[in-house]
């Protein structure tokens, strides 16, 4: 079985801070070819989801957590910088194994230096909650793709909570510096969309203030932050609200406790091999320990629907967590609609399911996509180019995505990543069933949340040159 082996990496390398960059200073292109048939077992890399959160809960618990099949990318790497700058103790045991000794909720100690979270809005986002509880300052910074991102819907409840930000670029862009509250305050907040980040800040925030802190969703969004939360001991509860949305409440001033963790195979990560697996004639590729967490799976109900062969095995769970083998064997597809609804359970997959509807028969319609205007690039305009440029027909319409798939793809361009590495991914998939090769102008991101996409890919008989 293929394991990820990453190295651990300076996530700001390469980058100028000072310009809006669209590729790293030393690009590497890739061109991906049609292939055989993938075959294989892989276990792709750690979900960073739990990894980011793991790092932040064992930090603000009392006494260790030991995290097992930890993601070590880029952007979870920089997280644990983080901690370690904030006070905690952060060391790596082995390949994937972490242990944390946390200072306990509202211990973060001053850092000494600026927070540079290189490309991670989530980890940058979650930490803003979690330093907002402590009356610390510090400077949050990242490359020029995180200071290109909006962070104020993060900082509006933040603000209510009573940290502040003291300073910071136009409509609350990085750098920027959050003051914690001393005396922070409960709050009942709805978020404005579905966003699990928005929910997770407000309650990393709540840990710190006395009485009780409501997140109200109308769209449930990832509860990883809930299941987790419970996992180290905080008193936290979720219940329906409305048709689709949740109801979280969590008790403050709890003392977290260190805890064991296991982190399942990343989903998002997940996708494309599963995408390749069914649109390469002939393949049959088994993936273990995948998360299955329904507020995860909406690309797995998709392909499903769209006729995709993917079957489950060795069901299990770990801190509230369930996980899976899943075999993938390729498979005729057709077009389908997904509906508004699915998006907060998929909306990192959004680009490799635009490639596999274009390798499917009919028109497939994406609707509800406006978060993707607002993640490392837009992801929107983004995927539409990619397939254009690769000769498949598809339209913006609003906020949705409407693809015409025609069973192949004539392939043959050159896709601009906009520094993003599933947009990279996501290419690079493609060509390994177009007609004519599809090349990728940058894969240097990739190292952020995926860093053995490639050689795993190669491993499964994938032909990237």
């Amino acid at each position: 079985m293929w394991y990820l082996r990453a190295s651990p990496m300076d996530a700001s390398r390469g980058l100028s801070k000072d310009t809006i960059l669209t590729h790293s200073d030393q690009p590497r292109p890739l061109q991906s070819r049609a292939s055989g048939p993938l075959t294989g077992k892989v276990r792709v890399p750690g979900d960073k989801s739990i990894s980011h959160r793991a790092l932040i809960l064992g930090a603000l618990a009392v006494g260790e957590t030991r995290i097992s099949g930890l993601l070590e990318g880029e952007d979870v790497l920089n997280t644990a910088k983080s901690m370690q700058a904030l006070g905690a103790r952060v060391e790596r045991t082995g390949d994937f194994a972490w242990k944390v000794n946390g200072v306990g909720v509202g211990g973060f100690a001053q850092p000494k230096a600026a927070l540079d979270f290189g490309n991670s809005g989530t980890g940058c986002r979650l930490v803003m909650g979690a330093v907002a509880g402590c009356p610390i300052s510090a400077v949050f910074d990242g490359d020029a793709s995180l200071r290109s991102r909006p962070m104020r819907r993060i900082l509006d409840p933040l603000e209510k909570m009573g940290a502040k930000v003291t300073s910071g670029s136009e409509g609350g862009r990085l750098p920027l510096t959050l003051q914690g509250a001393r005396d922070p305050l409960p709050i009942t907040y709805k978020t404005p969309v579905a966003s699990a980040q928005i929910k997770s800040a407000v309650l990393l925030a709540g840990l710190a203030a006395p009485g009780t802190t409501t997140v109200i969703e109308n769209e449930a969004s990832r509860d990883h932050t809930e299941l987790m939360l419970k996992h180290f001991g905080a008193d936290i509860t979720s219940v329906q609200e409305s048709l689709h949305g949740r109801r979280i409440t969590l008790v403050g001033q709890p003392e977290l406790h260190g805890a064991n963790v296991v982190v399942p195979a990343d989903p998002s990560s997940a996708a494309f091999p599963i995408v390749a697996a069914l649109i390469v004639e002939g393949s049959d590729v088994v993936l273990s320990d995948v998360m299955t967490n329904p507020l995860r799976t909406g690309l797995f109900t998709t392909l499903r629907e769209m006729g995709a062969s993917i079957e489950e095995s060795d069901v299990r769970g770990d801190a509230g967590e369930p996980m899976a083998q899943l075999r993938v064997r390729a498979s005729k597809l057709r077009g389908v609609e997904v509906p508004p609804e699915r998006a907060p359970s998929m909306i990192d997959e959004y680009l490799v399911l635009a490639v596999a509807a274009s390798f499917a028969e009919g028109t497939t319609i994406m609707r509800g996509l406006q978060e993707l205007r607002v993640k490392e690039s837009d992801r929107l305009e983004a995927t539409a180019a990619m397939l254009r440029v690769n000769g498949v027909k598809v339209e913006i319409s609003g906020d949705d995505l409407i693809v015409e798939g025609r069973g192949h793809v004539p392939g043959g361009g050159t896709v601009a990543t906009h520094m993003d590495h599933r947009i990279a991914m996501s290419a690079l998939v493609m060509g390994c069933a177009s007609d004519q090769p599809v090349t990728v102008d940058d894969t240097a991101f990739i190292a952020t949340s995926f860093p053995d996409f490639i050689p795993m890919m190669r491993s499964l008989g994938a032909e990237f040159s």
